[in-house]
């Protein structure tokens, strides 16, 4: 049974952003201060990563844990409306790896992040930077 009403359910997920969530600006902002330029959401490309390398063809993908279904206590599915939130996440992850198949196969690599490796900026840097320039 959902807890909140109809009319609070609606506010709470129109506030749920798509783009520039603060998982992925913490991403931008350290790629931003080690001198990293880069394009964001590109349309042309499979899943709008959030993060593109055009040029050296990488793609970062910042996932926040609960929508893209990880395994960990932050994405762990809410006890009410299971009905609607396992097959939502399921297709979430599908297309996500549908998305990274494509990108795949024409040639980009694929960076997925979550939301809580964020949480140890200091471990997540060198392999962000690894990526990027390996």
């Amino acid at each position: 049974m959902d807890t909140r009403s109809p009319a609070q359910r609606r506010r709470i997920m129109q506030s749920v952003k798509t783009k520039d969530t603060g998982p992925e600006m913490i991403v931008r902002r350290m790629l931003h201060d080690h001198g990293y330029r880069y394009r964001l959401h590109r349309k042309d490309l499979p899943g709008r990563p959030d993060i593109v390398f055009k040029g050296r063809r990488k793609v970062i993908f910042v996932h926040g844990c609960f929508w893209h279904g990880h395994g960990c206590s932050k994405g762990k599915l809410p006890k009410s409306k299971l009905n609607y939130w396992q097959p939502k996440i399921e297709q979430n992850k599908t297309r996500d790896d549908r998305n990274i198949a494509e990108l795949e196969a024409a040639g980009w690599k694929v960076l997925v992040i979550w939301q809580c490796e964020l949480a140890n900026s200091e471990a997540l840097w060198p392999w962000i930077q690894g990526f990027v320039d390996g």
